[in-house]
This record gives C-alpha cells, sequence and structure tokens, in this order.
C-alpha cells in the first residue's frame, strides 16, 4: 500500500489512436502499480501529476485520468504527445518506471446529480477526462437520465476514441461529434462544438454538464449553455 504522496508505477502498455497522416501524435497509454501496490481511487476526471525517477527533465507533467473508477488494473491516459514529459511517455520502453502524484482536482462528482440528465462535451484530448466519466456512467446507467456527448476535433483524421464512442448507443448514450473543417465525406456537424448543442437546444431544467478542454472552448460553451438557461451549479468543471 502506498503510503507517501508521491509513488512510483510502471508503463504497462502504449497505443497510437491517430492516423499516420495526422500531423499530431497521440496515445493511450496504461500505467500499473508496481507488484504489492494497489490502485489509487479517484473520481472521474482527477488527473495525476507524472514524472520520471530521479530525473529533473523532462519536468513532471499532469494528465487527466482517462479509465474509470471501475477499472482496478491500471490508470488509462490519452495524450498528446507534444514536448517534455508527454513526448518521452511515447518513447520509454514498456516495464518503465514512472513517479506519480494524486489523483488530484475537484473531477466530476456527479454522485449528487442521480436521476438527472448528463451532457459531456470535450475538444481534442479533453476528451479524455470525459471518457472517465462516460466509463463510469456506463456502469452506473440506470441512475441517471439522458446521457449525451459532444466531442469536437478539427478534422476527420484528428478524431479520437471515435469507434469506441461508436459503440455507446449501447448503453443508451448519444454522441454527437463536430469537426471544426469539414469534409466531402462529412455528414456530421461542421464547427465548433458548442454550435451543435446550441442546434439541439437541450433544456437546463434537469441536466446536468461536464466540460473539459481548453479554457476559451470552456468559455464559449459556458456561454452557450447559459444563453440555454443552464445554471453554473449544474455546469461542472474538472479543475
Amino acid at each position: 500500500m502506498q503510503q507517501s504522496s508521491t509513488y512510483r508505477m510502471q508503463l504497462k502498455e502504449r497505443v497510437c489512436l491517430t492516423d499516420a497522416t495526422c500531423d499530431e501524435q497521440i496515445i493511450k497509454v496504461s500505467i500499473a502499480p508496481l507488484s504489492g501496490d494497489v490502485l489509487q481511487a479517484f473520481i472521474p476526471g482527477q488527473y495525476v501529476r507524472m514524472g520520471i525517477p530521479k530525473l529533473k527533465e523532462p519536468a513532471p507533467a499532469y494528465f487527466a485520468v482517462a479509465s474509470s473508477p471501475y477499472d482496478k488494473d491500471a490508470y488509462e491516459f490519452v495524450i498528446k504527445c507534444v514536448s517534455g514529459m508527454a513526448q518521452k511517455l511515447s518513447e520509454l520502453d514498456l516495464g518503465s518506471q514512472v513517479e506519480i502524484e494524486g489523483p488530484m482536482g475537484k473531477g466530476f462528482d456527479l454522485s449528487a446529480f442521480k436521476g438527472k440528465d448528463v451532457i459531456l462535451m470535450g475538444v481534442g484530448t479533453g476528451i479524455a477526462p470525459l471518457r472517465s466519466v462516460w466509463r463510469s456512467l456506463i456502469k452506473e446507467r440506470e441512475h441517471y437520465g439522458k446521457i449525451s456527448i459532444y466531442a469536437g476535433f478539427l478534422s476527420t483524421v484528428h478524431r479520437l476514441l471515435t469507434d469506441e464512442m461508436g459503440d455507446l448507443s449501447d448503453h443508451d448514450i448519444d454522441v454527437s461529434i463536430s469537426l471544426t473543417t469539414g469534409h466531402e465525406d462529412w455528414s456530421g456537424p461542421v464547427g465548433y462544438v458548442q454550435h451543435a448543442l446550441e442546434d439541439d437546444a437541450p433544456s437546463g431544467e434537469n441536466t446536468v454538464v461536464c466540460l473539459a478542454g481548453m479554457s476559451v472552448m470552456v468559455d464559449a460553451c459556458t456561454q452557450t449553455l447559459h444563453n440555454l438557461g443552464f445554471n453554473d451549479d449544474h455546469i461542472l468543471r474538472n479543475f
């Protein structure tokens, strides 16, 4: 059992999620406890601080957990390999140790909203903490009303986890995927993710919303939700 605020885990698995033609490499990594340790409990949407033991560079960085608290074997993360610790995770050998602090942050605690409809909104790798939420909601599906996901990506080749989201209809979860840049073979919404929300115009009377992504996206979505009659106490952020 871990006792300190920081502890070690190991890189168990790494999968590339983006097409070779995409200009951004995004990976899904699994980080597992060391032998004899257990996975720390967390709230969907929380994050950890991750670094390399005894190394100052690359500096530790924060990553949102993309797996569900019901998944007991490992944490999963969806990470854009831009630089620093994110890039290092794309290069580490499997079995390598990493140093973890957390989980931390508010997360998306929906325990007080049972019986309500739920909307998840995110863009790009902001979908990572929302994946933690929808995987948890699958296990708790009977406790909530209508569940909808609004995910936004730059283009077709930038889409993430769309196969997984495509299977969510089996759990009575609706998914809307928007592209900022449309294509001839794309029949879904084109524009920003809040535009798809405006078109659907959900009622804020009995609905809670989880927002994740860049601050400018969160601000724009919050304004759209206000325009639709949502109160701030029903608009949740994980930080």
